[in-house]
């Protein structure tokens, strides 16, 4: 008989949530130093944040994970699971999350919260609007939008051309319609008419603004730096010419602030921020991994998707700026997951494929290398589903055992913390040996194209780099203005170590096409889009919106 199990809501629903005040008490904060958003949901005060300052940081878990099916791979689940697995052995530790996006909760991928019994909760609120976060940043990003379009009507002083804007409309939805959108029509007082698009929210260079700003004052001079497109002459023009930077922060006061929840185990999380790691940076704040780091002794953190996107972005681009590298990387692998890299489809993977498994293995060895080259332990952990069977889970042990590889067979779905007490014990064993030696993967004075060629070749395992013409070309204008200094943040597919998604496993002598670039020098980078990816996802056919619904009570139904 198969064994029936709890969706994440119904678990969630029953959990028994401690009032916020008294996860913050355990952490030493006052009630004075949050505001509330009910009884489950707070931010912390920038005094409170400031009060930290001196505070000596604790050990830092980066938990990332090998490419992913559509579906996930539970990495968000074993982020949380080890947190408070943790917490179990002892060891005061707070976990940093990203906050989920609407487009993927209503989309096919589902939320960000983690799952089964290893969730951060409210699990409802979070993955709905929460505390206003990305709706400031939706707002402050069409604001702007809104100044630009109102400044070419109102004489346009600064000379903007309209045919060479960079700034996009954003809405924090899966809508492909928006993608290439005209404005201004209908004659003279709708506007002036020109080519617009819509990115997803957590696309928006201000998304990655607020999570790479130290404090209020970084964030203004951040806001201030963003171009938004070019004059008449191709000069950039920014939005501090523009004069708006402090009407922007002003909109994005509040959700600079870090959020505090908790897991169902009552372990304290911080979630903040939310880019996606296949279109931007893939990490959550630096204000939220900073205070983990001094609130706790241990701070468990994840990047988004892949070790080749997220781990690589938070480690080359996070790192600097955060001035901590992790103690211990956890590298999360499902048996699903590598059977896809070994060759079986979508529809098959719930069947037993010992033989596809070993196969796929080569991309969890590829991902090891990638997080080897930057100095950092690690540990494999096997997020186990329901799914795997005996003789998977058996082959997978063994041919990491024989390759030498530090593992650990993870239940924390469920489980909770009671299915990682393995993985933590293995987690402090690395991070106690204190072997880890950082080194970047390039260095800021290098040029795009040697970013480019170490990224790729490292990281992907890739041959080299092929520019299209316009890529080229941005290349030469970068360096003329001097944003070649930046560091690279590569927006490719998630689900291949190359830009075709459909080339799964550990491919080799493939060469990443570079078709444009985007500077995002609020953010402190420049965007690389590679091969043909989107930073205004779709919806699939039939979208998890579907099976959603309230009760009479107000309680959400098939939210995951």
């Amino acid at each position: 008989m198969t064994k029936a199990y709890k969706s994440d809501i119904e678990i969630a629903s029953l959990a028994e949530i401690s009032p916020i005040t008294e996860i913050a008490a355990d952490l030493g904060l006052t009630s004075d130093e949050l505001e509330l958003y009910g009884k489950t949901k707070a931010k912390l005060t920038y005094e409170a944040i400031h009060s930290l300052k001196n505070r000596e940081q604790g050990k830092l878990v980066l938990v990332t994970a090998i490419n992913p099916t559509p579906a996930g791979e539970g990495k968000s689940t074993v982020t949380v699971g080890l947190g408070d697995a943790l917490s179990k052995k002892g060891k005061k530790t707070v976990i940093a999350l990203r906050e989920p996006s609407l487009g993927p909760t209503m989309g096919i991928k589902g939320g960000a919260t983690g799952g089964g019994y290893a969730q951060v909760v409210p699990m409802e609120d979070i993955n709905l609007h929460f505390t206003g976060d990305f709706h400031a940043i939706t707002t402050a990003n069409n604001t702007l939008s809104a100044l630009i379009d109102n400044h070419m009507q109102q004489g346009n002083e600064l000379k903007i051309d309209q045919r060479r804007i960079v700034w996009k409309r954003v809405v924090d939805l899966n809508d492909r319609a928006l993608r290439k959108v005209v404005v201004g029509l209908g004659g003279p007082v709708q506007g002036i008419p020109r080519e617009d698009g819509f990115d997803i929210t957590v696309a928006s260079e201000i998304m990655a603004i607020i999570c790479l700003a130290t404090d209020l004052k970084d964030l203004k001079h951040r806001l201030s730096e963003i171009v938004i497109g070019y004059n008449y002459n191709k000069e950039p023009i920014t939005v501090g010419e523009l004069g708006y930077a402090g009407a922007l922060t002003l909109l994005l006061k509040d959700g600079l602030k870090p959020n505090l929840v908790q897991t169902l185990e009552h372990t304290p999380a911080i979630v903040h921020g939310g880019p996606f790691a296949n279109i931007a940076h893939g990490c959550n704040s630096i204000i939220a991994t900073r205070t983990a780091l001094k609130l706790g002794d241990y701070a468990v953190t994840e990047a988004g998707f892949g070790a080749d996107l997220g781990a690589e972005k938070f480690l080359d681009i996070k790192v600097p700026v955060l001035g901590k590298a992790p103690d211990c990387v956890v590298l999360v692998a499902t048996i699903r997951a590598l059977k896809m890299h070994g060759g079986v489809a979508k529809t098959e993977l719930a069947k037993e494929n010992v033989s596809a498994l070993q196969d796929g293995f080569a991309n969890l060895q590829k991902h090891i290398d990638s997080i080897t080259q930057f100095g950092l332990p690690y540990v494999v952990a096997i997020n186990k589903f329901v799914t795997d069977t005996d003789h998977e889970v058996e082959a997978l042990e063994a041919l990491c055992t024989k390759n030498q590889i530090p593992f650990s067979l993870t239940e924390v779905w469920e489980k909770g913390g009671d299915g990682g007490l393995e993985l933590a014990d293995k987690v402090v064993q690395e991070i106690e040996k204190d072997k880890a030696n950082y080194k970047r993967l390039y260095d800021n004075a290098e040029s795009i194209e040697e970013k480019l060629e170490k990224i790729v070749t490292k990281v992907y395992g890739g041959i080299g780099v092929e520019l299209s013409n316009k890529a080229q070309k941005q290349i030469a204008e970068f360096k003329k203005y001097g944003w070649d200094r930046y560091p690279i943040c590569m927006a490719k597919t998630q689900y291949s170590l190359s830009d075709n998604q459909a080339l799964l496993g550990r491919p080799t002598n493939f060469t990443i096409h570079i078709r444009e670039f985007i500077p995002k020098l609020g953010a402190g980078f420049v965007v690389a889009l590679t091969g043909d990816v989107m930073t205004m996802p779709g919806l699939p056919k039939k979208p998890a919106a579907l099976n959603m619904d309230v009760d009479e009570r107000g309680h959400a139904k098939g939210l995951f």
